[in-house]
C-alpha cells in the first residue's frame, strides 16, 4: 500500500486574504482545519482527499499533499534529502516531473538554484537504480513536486492540482482584464451568495462572476470542467476511485435556481465572451445576458444581490472618465436596486468615494497585486431609523443615506 494512502498533512495554497474564506470550505467539505496562514490551510487527508479536494474546492489554487521533511543547512544538504527519497514509488522510470519551490535560504540568489538541485538529485537517484532517468524541465506538466526550504529546514509536497485551480477551463474568450475565477468564488461568497434570490452583475465583462454564482447556485463541483490534474500522474494513481468522486459529484447539487441571474455589458464582444464561456461551462441556460449600459440592466422584483466591478483606472484621464461612471453607480443603486445588497468590486478608494452611500462592510482582497475592496451597500426601501427601544424602523421616504463609508 502506497504511505500516500495514509492520512498526511494537506496544504491547499490560495492568495492572501482569502484563506477565511478558504477555510470555511475546506471545513465545509468535512476537513478537519489543523491552520490557517495568510497563504494556506492545512488539514489532513490521503491522495484520495486530496483528490476530492481537487474537485471541489472554489477559492483555493493548489492542494499540496506532503511526502517527506528533513534538515537541509546547505545545498548539498538539499541534494542528498532529495536523493535520500523513494521517488521509484511515486514516479514511473519514463516520466516526468516538474520541480517548484520557495526558499528563503542564504544560499539562495537565484529561485531556479534549488529547483535543478532537487530536481537533479531526483534523477540521479533514478539513472544510479535504473540506469534511466525520467524526463524533466520547466513545463509544469507530470508528476509535479513543490518544497519548501526555509532556513535550514526542507518539506516536500506532491502538487497534486498542476495548473492552479483557479483556471476551471471554461474561460475560452477572456476579455480585457478578467477577474480569476478562484477570486470571484471569494468574492461570491464573502457577499453571501448561496444561489437564492437574484444575482445581477452589470459591467459582466468575460461573465466570470455570473458563471460563478451560477455553479454555486447549483451547488456543481467547479473540478469537473477539467480534465487534466497532477495526481493523474503519480505511479498507481486508482483511476476507479476518481471515477467513482466524478460521478459522487455529477449526481450532487439541483438542476435549478430559485431566481434569475442577468449579466449586461456596454460592449457586443464582451457579451460575445461571455455567452461563449457559459456554454462551455454548461451554465448559459441559466443567465440571461443583454447589451446593455449598466444604467439599464433589468432589475428584478424580489430582491437578491447586486454585483460591480468596474475598471479601476490606471491612467489619469482614465480615471476623470471613471468618475462619471462611478457616480452613475450610485444613482443606480438608489434608483433601481432598493431591496437589494449591493456590492462594488473596486482597487480605487478615491473613485469608490464617488458612489456617495454609505458603506455597511469593506472587505479587502487582492486582485494580482492590486489592494481591493468589496463595498457592501444595503439598499433599503427609504432610510433607517432607530425607534423606540432601540429597534430600527423604515420610512417610505425612498431615501438612501448618502454620507460616504470611512476606510476601515
Amino acid at each position: 500500500m502506497s504511505i500516500l494512502n495514509e492520512k498526511r498533512k494537506i496544504l491547499v495554497s490560495c492568495p492572501q486574504r482569502i484563506s477565511p474564506i478558504l477555510k470555511e470550505e475546506v471545513s465545509l467539505l468535512g476537513y478537519p482545519v489543523i491552520s490557517e496562514q495568510d497563504t494556506f490551510v492545512e488539514t489532513l487527508g490521503n491522495l484520495e482527499d486530496a483528490m476530492r479536494l481537487n474537485l471541489f474546492i472554489r477559492t483555493g489554487h493548489r492542494v499540496l499533499l506532503f511526502l517527506e521533511e528533513f534538515p537541509a543547512a546547505n545545498p548539498d544538504a538539499l541534494y542528498k534529502g532529495f536523493y535520500g527519497i523513494k521517488w521509484e514509488d511515486f514516479i514511473e522510470k519514463d516520466g516526468y516531473i516538474s520541480v517548484s519551490s520557495y526558499a528563503e535560504h542564504e544560499s539562495v540568489k537565484d529561485t531556479r538554484f534549488p529547483n535543478l538541485k532537487a530536481k537533479d538529485a531526483i534523477v540521479d537517484r533514478f539513472r544510479d537504480k535504473f540506469g534511466k532517468r525520467p524526463d524533466s524541465g520547466s513545463e509544469r506538466k507530470g508528476v509535479m513536486i513543490y518544497f519548501y526550504w526555509v532556513k535550514n529546514h526542507c518539506s516536500v509536497f506532491f502538487d497534486t492540482s498542476g495548473v492552479t485551480l483557479t483556471k476551471r477551463n471554461y474561460r475560452k474568450i477572456p476579455f480585457k482584464a478578467p477577474m480569476q475565477e478562484a477570486l470571484a468564488a471569494a468574492v461570491l461568497i464573502a457577499a453571501g451568495w448561496k444561489g437564492e434570490g437574484n444575482f445581477v452583475n452589470p459591467m459582466c465583462g468575460s461573465g466570470t462572476l455570473a458563471i460563478e454564482a451560477a455553479l454555486m447556485g447549483l451547488d456543481k463541483a467547479p473540478g469537473l470542467l477539467r480534465s487534466e490534474y497532477a495526481f493523474m500522474h503519480l505511479k498507481g494513481f486508482d483511476r476507479e476511485a476518481w471515477a467513482k468522486i466524478r460521478h459522487e459529484a455529477r449526481l450532487q447539487g439541483r438542476k435549478s435556481l430559485n431566481g434569475k441571474i442577468i449579466a449586461t455589458d456596454i460592449s457586443r464582444e464582451a457579451i460575445r465572451a461571455s455567452i461563449q464561456n457559459a456554454k462551455t461551462a454548461g451554465v448559459d441556460h441559466l443567465i440571461e445576458f443583454k447589451l446593455c449600459d449598466f444604467r439599464d440592466t433589468e432589475i428584478p422584483m424580489g430582491g437578491g444581490t447586486v454585483l460591480l466591478n468596474p475598471e479601476y483606472g490606471e491612467r489619469l484621464g482614465k480615471v476623470a472618465e471613471l468618475e462619471e461612471i462611478y457616480k452613475g453607480i450610485g444613482d443606480f443603486f438608489k434608483k433601481k436596486c432598493l431591496g437589494y445588497k449591493g456590492y462594488v468590486f473596486t482597487g480605487n478608494f478615491d473613485l469608490a468615494k464617488k458612489i456617495g452611500l454609505r458603506t455597511k462592510r469593506r472587505i479587502p482582497f487582492f486582485n494580482g497585486n492590486i489592494d481591493c475592496r468589496l463595498l457592501e451597500y444595503e439598499l433599503y426601501e427609504g432610510s433607517r431609523k432607530p425607534g423606540k427601544g432601540g429597534s430600527e424602523i423604515r420610512e417610505n421616504e425612498g431615501k438612501i443615506d448618502n454620507q460616504e463609508g470611512k476606510e476601515e
